[in-house]
């Protein structure tokens, strides 16, 4: 028999890439959700010619599908294909913004392609290390493009480098403030401050044409999807699309996957990997899994807004230029956390001078035509806090089979985001920026994506705890490797430490 994985986002992914390199055949079910051919039409057209070539008129009938997304969903293309309504998932969601995928690729069809590994000292406790990991993202990084540079974040974040980095040219704007955090970089360090270039999944044949944001009409930005479509020549590898996972069991000698159409899909092991959503909604389901609910653990954000003191004198939305994010900032401070906190930051996009008018243009609507002007100074960072200090999202099945959740917010998580932002709006001086900490504002719970930690590894497993190999107790075929099973989510980007877990779990498991 074969092993079976479930869900072909990063994690998916990574599991299949590990047991095919172990010799075994892999059955991959997913949703199976792509990009309807309506919306792959115009990204195509404009991938056909140069962005020097391109049709204005055609450019903002591109953008407009994402500017008209439905409240609280992600959009790229046009198209909601890779992101499930609230009301697919929840019988009851309450404040949480955080939604599932369906789709081929999962959420990396609309992720910001930022990779960082986590720091050692953000995995005290574990019962894995980073040292553990390191040589599992020396593999997730065989088949992952990341664009990067030795700077001032290597010593304190070393693996994830490809061996022979290359930078992704940065905006204008991120140009400056690179060059300044160098010449600065010992004023910053004096204030727990490392800034350096941004670490992104995109292919080196970007052709930087502002799209990030709207959806990379070239597929430079790299989505499992790709590395799917690589794969699928090899026979040992049966992709299964379409298919929805209604439960698992495990037998006297494999594994059992319960589809919601009634039929099931036998093999040796499985390795789930839907995506923290509906990993759950299908572990609540499952007999032998004793636990009634299931608590979710983010790595909640905020955003940081400044302003550039003095402006480029070329302006930052003239192509070329990309709007992904520029440059990454690591703070470390005990009064604050005594983790790192992570910031990304961001230079000009065209969704700003939108946003500056939708809030605050009813208040200021006779100063309607400065927003485009204030958006070209506008610098954001995205900061994001460890888990310990964040909202815990609870699960439970409903009677439906959806999932009810319930928040509970720690009082000091603001207050955290707040101190964050006033040390780094002081750090930002030196960059030639005025932070606007009154204007910090904290994201709805679950919306950073950056989620999990709610069957976590540990060295004693029970019904709310996997061991090592991401397997509840009492489970021996059933490995759960997404972000479900990480024992917390650090300020740092979750993607690549989901991948090369991922990719550890499936080399480690026996085969």
């Amino acid at each position: 028999m074969a092993d079976i994985v479930i869900g072909s986002g990063p994690s998916g992914i990574a599991a299949v890439k590990a047991r095919l390199a172990l010799g075994r055949a892999v059955i991959l079910l997913d949703g199976g959700k792509t990009l309807e051919p309506e919306h792959a039409a115009p990204r195509d057209a404009l991938a056909g010619t140069v962005p020097a070539a391109w049709e204005a008129s055609d450019v903002a009938r591109y953008k407009a599908g994402q500017y008209n997304a439905s409240p609280g969903q992600i959009r790229k293309f046009s198209s909601d294909f890779a992101m499930e309504p609230a009301a697919v998932t929840f019988a009851e969601a309450g404040p949480v913004a955080l939604r599932a995928s369906r789709a081929v690729g999962g959420l990396s069809n609309l992720w910001g392609t930022a990779v960082l590994p986590y720091a050692a000292r953000d995995m005290a406790g574990w019962p894995i290390t980073a040292q553990d990991l390191a040589p599992h993202y020396r593999a997730v990084l065989g088949f992952l493009p990341v664009s990067a540079r030795r700077d001032a974040l290597a010593d304190l974040l070393p693996d994830g480098l490809p061996e022979a980095p290359s930078l992704l040219t940065p905006s204008p704007q991120a140009q400056v403030l690179l060059a300044r955090a160098v010449t600065r970089a010992d004023k910053l360090a004096a204030q727990g401050l490392r800034i350096g270039a941004a670490r992104q999944a995109v292919r080196d044949d970007c052709r930087h044409c502002g799209m990030c944001l709207h959806g990379c009409p070239t597929g430079a930005m790299w989505s499992a999807a790709d590395t799917l479509r690589d794969m699928l020549g090899d026979p040992r590898l049966d992709h299964r699309p379409g298919q929805i996972v209604r439960a698992i069991g495990e037998t006297d000698t494999g594994v059992e996957v319960h589809l919601s159409d009634g039929r099931r899909v036998t093999g040796d092991r499985v390795f789930l990997a839907a995506g923290v959503l509906e990993t759950a909604r299908i572990l609540l389901a499952s007999n032998g899994f004793d636990a009634d609910s299931l608590t979710l653990r983010e790595s909640q954000h905020g955003f940081l807004p400044a302003l550039q003191i003095r402006p480029n004198r070329r302006r930052p939305d003239r192509l070329p230029h990309h709007t992904l994010p520029q440059m990454f900032v690591e703070m470390s401070d005990e009064a604050i956390s005594p983790h790192l906190v992570h910031g990304q930051v961001y230079t000009w996009n065209d969704f700003y001078a939108r946003d500056l008018g939708q809030t605050y243009g009813a208040k200021l609507p006779f100063i309607a035509p400065v927003w485009p002007v204030l958006a070209r100074r506008l610098i954001v960072t995205q900061l994001f806090l460890h888990s310990d200090h964040c909202a815990r999202i609870t699960l439970r099945r409903a009677a439906d089979g959806r999932l009810q959740a319930q928040v509970r917010l720690p009082e000091d998580t603001h207050a955290r985001l707040q101190s964050a932002g006033r040390k780094l709006a002081r750090g930002l001086r030196y960059l030639g920026l005025a932070g606007l900490p009154f204007a910090t504002r904290l994201g709805a719970p679950g919306s950073s994506f950056h989620v999990g930690a709610s069957l976590p590894m540990s060295e004693i497993p029970d019904a709310r705890r996997s061991d090592r190999l991401g397997r509840p107790a009492g489970a021996s075929r059933l490995h759960v490797v997404d972000a479900s099973v990480l024992p917390a989510i650090a300020a740092t980007t979750i993607t690549l430490p989901v991948m090369a877990n991922a990719y550890r779990i499936a080399t480690e498991a026996p085969a």
